[in-house]
């Protein structure tokens, strides 16, 4: 339910997701009566999808500490799924801090890891695709933990783009 022109936006890009990997299933998590009819127009994901209904959102504006208290937003309950073993992985384009404070919270950190780091890749100019962690979401950094954030990068890159 986060980010700018949610949810058919949000929706879009996890149709997109499942054209580029097929087999991909989808806990969506938000308002039922905007979601549902959206969903309709794109029979794909549609079939690919489990939507909960929820009315409770993080909204753009709100202080992380105030989500993280909050357990029946969407953001939380789809952090819940990936802690019970529902989802690999949760998506959000909502409130990142609200998001990284959740995360922390609920599934702590890899043995090793000191901090989150936010990941996004993109097309380059040869073809292919780059990889970018830490997207601002650290003021600062030290060493340490950006060799960490290198390798939860290659981790990442070696295990989705091949």
């Amino acid at each position: 339910m986060g980010g700018d022109a949610a949810p058919n936006m949000v929706l879009a890009g996890a149709d997109l997701a499942r054209q580029r990997h097929p087999g991909l299933k989808f806990l969506l998590f938000g308002d039922e009566a905007q979601i549902a009819p959206q969903l309709k127009l794109m029979p794909g994901l549609a079939e690919a999808a489990s939507l909960r209904h929820t009315t409770q959102v993080v909204t753009a504006d709100a202080k992380p500490s105030l989500a993280l208290r909050r357990r029946d937003t969407s953001m939380r309950l789809a952090i819940d799924a990936v802690d019970a073993g529902e989802a690999a992985g949760a998506v959000s384009a909502g409130n990142t801090g609200a998001l990284m404070g959740l995360g922390v919270l609920v599934l702590g950190t890899i043995p090793g890891i000191r901090r989150p780091a936010i990941v996004s890749y993109f097309p380059t100019r040869k073809g292919g695709e780059a990889a970018m962690l830490d997207l601002g979401a650290n003021a600062s950094c030290d060493a340490e933990t950006l060799q960490q954030f290198a390798l939860m990068g290659d981790v990442f890159v070696r295990t989705l783009l091949n």
